[in-house]
Order: structure tokens, then C-alpha cells, then sequence
């Protein structure tokens, strides 16, 4: 197992994996059965994906809101006189230009060699109704460098505000390979007919792999789920013990 060893100089940050929180961001604790409203935990490829990288957490005490008012970045917050024996630059926010911002996050991941840390939005942004959750920018960072000094955020458009608000997840870093070694080639043939004829075969097989699973929701879309042998940690909320490792919509 690959190891990410932390050193952060910003109590409170708490980098962690990836969590669900449920209720949450993740939605509400609604079981997969007959008349469940749909939640984003219950997709599979949303769960496994939220949960691949390290959320960050925002470390101050009181609320930060950013807005934008006659296309410039405003800041609105109070973090207090400088701490002592801080280094850095107090408030660790400021505008970036007039369409971003940025956090002076100090933040020391130091990833195995050959990988890179990714930041990105932090999942909760693609489930949040009130659209205040910052919005990170993609930023690719190599193993050489010894510090994640700063983050950028886009500005939120005219009118709208994003909150960082004490305790709640901000942004997520994913560790990838440092290239990205690949190229795109038509698929030949005999792969297209292997791939197609393993499709068939699942969607003529999806009433036996979801014999024990089959739902209905309240919007009338049938789920159809597969348990795997073994459920994955951590992927469904407390007090639900399935994990599916197949889902099927229709």
C-alpha cells in the first residue's frame, strides 16, 4: 500500500480520506428500497468517486464568505489578529485577479515517486442545492515540491457568495501518477465485439445479479444492484450493510 505522509502547519485542517457524510452532503439516509427518494450515495460510481482522494477541512473559527460586487473579489470574514509565530500571510485569504481568490493553505503531502497530488472541488460541491460551496481549481503538483503553499478558488459569478464555514470540507486532493502516460487509439475489432458482447451479457443478466436488491424510487426509476462477497469500508451509511458493486437505472 502506497503511503502519503502529512505535515501541516494549520491546526484544524485535518486531511483526511474522503468521507460520505450521511445525512450530509451526501444526501439523506434513505435505504435502497420502494419509495426511497434517490441520494447521491446511493450511485455507485459517485460514492467510489468522492471517496478516492483527501479532503481538507477549513481550520478557522468563524465563517468566510466570498462574493463578487462590480466584478471585483470581495472578502468578507474576521480571523482575528495574526497568531504568534505565524509565518505566513495573515489573512491567508485574498483576491486573485478579478475572477479568483486564493488560501494560503501550507500544506506538505509528500506522495511516493512517480505520483503527484491533484486539488480539485470537494464532492459536496456537485451536491450542494445552495451552490456556496468553493470551487477549487485543478492544479497538478509534483512530488519535488516540498509545500502546497497556496490553493486558488474561482470567484463565485455576480451576486452569489461562497461560504467557508468551521469544520466543513472545502477541497479535495487526489494522488495520480506525475504523467500522464497514455495515449488514445481506436479499439480494434475483436476488443469492440469482447466489449460489447460483456455489455449484453450484463444487462441480460441484471435481474439475476439483482435478484436480492431490485428497488423502485420515488421518481419511478428502477434500480437494479448487485452486492459483491465482500462490501466495501466506509462506501454506505450506517445501518446500511450493502454495497453494491453493480447499478443498473431504467
Amino acid at each position: 500500500m502506497h503511503q502519503v505522509k502529512v505535515r501541516t502547519f494549520t491546526p484544524g485542517l485535518n486531511p483526511r480520506r474522503t468521507k460520505l457524510e450521511s445525512p450530509g452532503w451526501a444526501g439523506e439516509r434513505q435505504p435502497r428500497k420502494d419509495g426511497s427518494m434517490e441520494q447521491a450515495w446511493h450511485c455507485l460510481p459517485f460514492s467510489e468517486g468522492a471517496r478516492y482522494g483527501i479532503e481538507l477541512f477549513y481550520p478557522y473559527s468563524n465563517p468566510l464568505a466570498v462574493g463578487t460586487r462590480g466584478g471585483r473579489v470581495i472578502l468578507t470574514g474576521d480571523f482575528g489578529p495574526r497568531p504568534e509565530n505565524y509565518g505566513g500571510e495573515w489573512p491567508p485569504f485574498r483576491p486573485f485577479g478579478d475572477l479568483y481568490y486564493t488560501y494560503q493553505v501550507s500544506l506538505d503531502l509528500k506522495v511516493d515517486e512517480g505520483f503527484a497530488i491533484r486539488t480539485e472541488p470537494h464532492p459536496r460541491f456537485y451536491t450542494d442545492p445552495t451552490h456556496t460551496t468553493p470551487i477549487a481549481l485543478p492544479a497538478l503538483i509534483r512530488r519535488w515540491w516540498p509545500m502546497t503553499y497556496f490553493l486558488v478558488f474561482k470567484a463565485p459569478p455576480e451576486g452569489d457568495v461562497h461560504i467557508f464555514r468551521p469544520g466543513e470540507p472545502f477541497a479535495q486532493i487526489l494522488v495520480v501518477p506525475e504523467e500522464a502516460d497514455f495515449e488514445l487509439v481506436p479499439m480494434s475489432e475483436e476488443e469492440a465485439a469482447e466489449r460489447e458482447l460483456q455489455s449484453q451479457r450484463i444487462y441480460a443478466s441484471r435481474e439475476t445479479l439483482s435478484a436480492d436488491s431490485q428497488w423502485t424510487s420515488a421518481t419511478n426509476t428502477v434500480f437494479d444492484e448487485s452486492a459483491p462477497e465482500e462490501n466495501r469500508p466506509g462506501l454506505a451509511p450506517p445501518g446500511d450493510v450493502r454495497a453494491p458493486r453493480l447499478a443498473f437505472f431504467r
